[in-house]
């Protein structure tokens, strides 16, 4: 690998690598479902170069945010700081830099681009063809000039010819709708093979008209440097691997087939708009980079962190009490969320549980503990419920409330709520008091432990509530 500018997917990958955390796959592997196996029997390890893919000269990449560690280490933060960096940014996103001079991305500019030269895997075995599962998206609405970056998976139709699936409520189809409204059609960039910020700012649940691009920057913690489209006006991320310009038409549709989806199994959405490609830049030496989807651990990862920041953020509005939000890995990381309170007023869990649902309408189960409980730690949680929880006071279930296309017990438009409140009260009985040896003589033990042992020195048993 060449370049290495910190805003590159290749400076995550030369940090991983460093740390011992890449896999570099040198034997021939096929793009038709063989990628997609490794992937899955990798899946935690770190991220996985694929150096020889039957068929391209182009080398394949992925598995690259399967751990929340993953994730904190390529933004640079502990994991416990992993939520309050992802807020942060979203409260003070800086604006994109252009920059001038020769881009990374732009080495190679091909027009016309038949998408069969790039080594798109096929994942699973029910779908009707290979899938591009980690294009950043950018748009922008013409009439107020805002950008906008999301994710979306694109499926080639042969020449320079895609399928793209986008649900109704996207921001992307909501301004492919405005654009066609206004007699013109969306330009858009599909960019591959971008860092871990990116890709996480990507998936972030924002109003429509903030634009993610500022996002990714405020991760950075510098402003996120794009260069010009060479064939649509607009500004893409100076150091991906590759970018897709063209056009999408919502007035042509065509059917996708079954396809996978976050909750491990298929779904069949029936027609998706048609995206025309007019230009494909890239770096000489490009890496394609995939997402492994379906329930795996990157795809899952993407969306849990975004909208559980997003939740954190706009609970703790209302709700200054709310400490963290966690989206589990167990409910897909779209379907179940648990939400740490510290100090909260009696009822103020019931509050929360319905300001979640409020919040992101895929949320079907809403767990709600105290502060002294991980949220992201589900033998925790699970604790939690069994020893603060009466089912028949603690339990909240609204039948046929409306529901998202994506849910997978959806029927006939609505779905079926949990609320749980696993919290301490002081009538269930009055001394929480934990039974554990004294705090001064674990510190003592602890410094101990890690002086014989080389044992991290923070950590602690598991300890019962507090």
């Amino acid at each position: 690998m060449t370049t290495q500018h910190p805003q590159s997917m290749r400076a995550f990958l030369a940090m991983a690598e460093e740390a011992g955390g890449l896999t570099r796959i040198a034997e021939r592997v096929d793009p038709v479902h063989e990628i997609a196996a490794w992937l899955s029997l990798l899946d935690g390890r770190g991220p996985v170069v694929f150096e020889n893919v039957a068929g391209h000269a182009m080398a394949v990449t992925g598995n690259h945010l399967t751990t929340r560690a993953q994730a904190a280490r390529a933004l640079g933060v502990e994991t416990d700081r992993l939520q309050a960096r992802l807020v942060d940014a979203a409260q003070s996103p800086l604006a994109p830099r252009i920059v001038g001079g020769d881009a990374p991305c732009q080495e190679v500019v091909e027009r016309n681009p038949d998408l069969a030269v790039l080594p798109i895997p096929t994942f699973f075995e029910h779908e009707t063809g290979p899938y591009i599962t980690a294009g950043a998206i950018v748009a922008k609405d013409t009439v107020t000039g805002r950008g906008n970056l999301s994710i979306a998976r694109l499926k080639p139709l042969g020449g320079n010819r895609a399928f793209i699936g986008i649900a109704p409520n996207h921001h992307l189809a909501v301004l492919a709708r405005a654009a066609q409204a206004r007699g013109e059609r969306l330009e858009i960039a599909v960019t591959l093979g971008n860092h871990p910020a990116v890709m996480l700012a990507a998936c972030f649940y924002l109003g429509l008209g903030d634009d993610e691009c500022e996002v990714a920057g405020a991760l950075f913690g510098a402003p996120l440097e794009v260069v010009p489209g060479r064939g649509v006006d607009l500004a893409v991320p100076a150091h991906c691997e590759i970018v897709l310009e063209g056009v999408l038409d919502p007035g042509e549709t065509v059917e996708e087939g079954p396809v996978s989806e976050f909750h491990g199994m298929y779904e069949r959405y029936g027609a998706g708009y048609v995206v025309t490609f007019s230009h494909m830049t890239r770096r000489r030496d490009a890496i394609f980079q995939c997402v492994l989807p379906g329930y795996a651990g990157e795809h899952i990862l993407l969306g849990a962190e975004a909208i559980a920041a997003g939740l954190r953020r706009s609970l703790h509005r209302a709700l200054p009490s709310v400490r963290e939000v966690a989206v589990t890995a167990g409910g897909a990381g779209r379907l179940h969320a648990v939400v740490s309170l510290e100090g909260a007023r009696e009822g103020a869990a019931r509050r929360v549980i319905f300001a979640v649902w409020a919040a992101v309408s895929l949320v079907k189960q809403v767990t709600v503990v105290d502060g002294d409980v991980d949220p992201w730690d589900p033998v925790a949680v699970e604790h939690a419920v069994a020893t603060r929880m009466r089912p028949e006071r603690d339990l909240i279930v609204v039948p046929g409330v409306q529901a998202d296309r994506a849910e997978p017990l959806e029927k006939d438009g609505v779905v079926g709520k949990l609320g749980i409140d696993a919290t301490t009260t002081a009538a269930d009985r009055p001394d929480w008091t934990p039974a554990r040896p004294p705090d001064a003589v674990l510190a003592r033990v602890r410094e101990r432990i890690a002086h014989q042992l080389g044992a991290p020195s923070a950590a602690t048993p598991r300890k019962p509530p507090t």
